[in-house]
């Protein structure tokens, strides 16, 4: 199956990724429980802490302080020390349990944790990993680091069937698993106590990047020595990681033609939506039990804020992710008429920046069905209120779980089709890494 969905040799780095991947999370794990008491603070104390490392203060400031006096502060590779993996390793609490105002941030109306608050932490939670991982010798003492942490991509989201209690203190964790020149891979997870002990809630895995003080080049980033086999193990599994996301995005169907099983299955979908009673151009019949695709998607247009911001006076990207899952995990429920439940997250990719005061459409559309699974992609633009162009700056893939089968979605035209392709791979990939 695998074979034609990705192609023979693609199919081998997506197997070895996957045994390598589900190696290195058991490995991942005893760097986490050997380390796990060494390092803490809650999440509130991790952001404070980034800023002073950057030289930054709390407060919006229209024009941020130049940076620029700092490039010549900036490292080469040669004078940067290895690191292992422990080196990284960190834990934050999110204190829900003692704090009734944060709780009011994180909770919904069930008593349960928004998952897209959890998203917002994590995603700054890898950067902040990522200052455990730089280590600079020779930068004299009460100099800024140096460098800007931009999040390139999540690769994949997994979610455990725990539900997470909005009124109980939050675990986070992680590490830098794998890194290049200048980019670097990041296990995240979340944990809360269940019957008096932690539960793992949701697995992540980042990639980072290094940029230069202004955020205007790359920077190299300390390379990573494995301590012993079990980091070389996870090393392994992040750098076929990277072959994989080459060898996927080369053929994404948005660059390169369906392959002969799409191709098939794309004129099943014609046979099964065309009349045989009539030859007129464009006459599309729905089959029982489905819905089109252009009927079947939710969009929303978000004004951003200070507020929403990162170091950079740039668009913080776990507001992104969260405002996506929330909007997307709208269209689901929309869609099947009950609760669904996410599983997985994978591709979320960040195209552009994107300025605090900007108008953003997220649009969620629902682009392949399965039984009870439904895959969303959500497509973030950035609107230009006075020419109304628009650029895409973001693309989400969600799948979720319905509690009962839901209605079958068919693509109307060419374009739907290729999406349609696009979120079968999707799903399949998702469904594939979890077997």
């Amino acid at each position: 199956m695998l074979a034609s969905l990705f192609g023979t040799g693609s199919c081998r780095i997506f197997l070895k990724a996957k045994n390598l991947l589900q190696v290195a999370i058991k490995k991942s794990s005893h760097i986490q429980n050997s380390a796990v008491a060494n390092k803490s603070g809650t999440m509130a104390e991790v952001k404070m802490e980034m800023l002073k490392r950057f030289g930054l203060e709390p407060g919006y400031i229209r024009e941020p302080k130049s940076r620029e006096k700092l490039l010549e502060f900036q490292p080469k590779m040669e004078d940067l020390p290895a690191r292992s993996m422990q080196d990284s390793f960190s834990c934050a609490i999110i204190p829900l349990s003692t704090d009734p105002v944060l709780q009011d941030k994180y909770i919904n109306f069930m008593g349960f944790v928004r998952l897209g608050r959890l998203l917002e932490d994590m995603d700054f939670f890898a950067a902040w990993c990522c200052h455990q991982h730089l280590k600079l010798p020779n930068l004299p003492e009460g100099v800024p680091l140096p460098y800007s942490i931009v999040t390139i991509l999540v690769d994949r989201i997994d979610f455990t069937n725990v539900q997470a209690s909005g009124t109980q203190d939050i675990r986070l964790s992680g590490h830098v698993s794998w890194v290049g020149t200048s980019s670097m891979e990041v296990v995240v997870w979340l944990e809360q106590i269940v019957d008096e002990e932690y539960q793992k809630l949701t697995r992540a895995l980042f990639l980072m990047g290094g940029r230069n003080a202004t955020n205007t080049g790359a920077a190299p980033v300390n390379p990573i020595q494995p301590a012993n086999e079990e980091e070389q193990v996870i090393l392994a599994g992040g750098a076929d990681r990277k072959k994989q996301r080459q060898v996927l995005s080369a053929q994404s169907v948005f660059k390169v033609e369906p392959n002969a099983q799409e191709e098939s299955l794309m004129y099943e979908l014609y046979k099964r939506t065309t009349p045989r009673h009539t030859l007129e151009l464009n006459k599309r019949i729905l089959p029982p039990n489905c819905r089109w695709m252009e009927d079947s998607f939710q969009m929303s247009t978000i004004l951003s804020f200070p507020e929403h911001r990162n170091n950079h006076n740039r668009v913080f990207g776990g507001f992104l992710m969260r405002s996506a899952l929330e909007i997307s995990w709208t269209a689901a429920f929309l869609f099947c008429k009950s609760r669904p439940k996410l599983k997985h997250i994978s591709d979320v990719s960040f195209v552009k920046p994107i300025s605090v005061d900007s108008f953003i459409r997220m649009t969620a559309y629902v682009v392949y069905t399965k039984l009870n699974c439904i895959q969303i992609m959500t497509v973030a633009d950035v609107l230009d209120p006075y020419t109304g162009n628009q650029v895409t700056t973001n693309v989400f893939n969600y799948t979720f779980w319905a509690p009962d089968a839901v209605s079958e979605v068919l693509p109307r035209s060419y374009n739907e089709t290729m999406w349609y392709i696009h979120g079968r791979r999707k799903f399949k990939a998702s469904r594939d890494l979890n077997s």
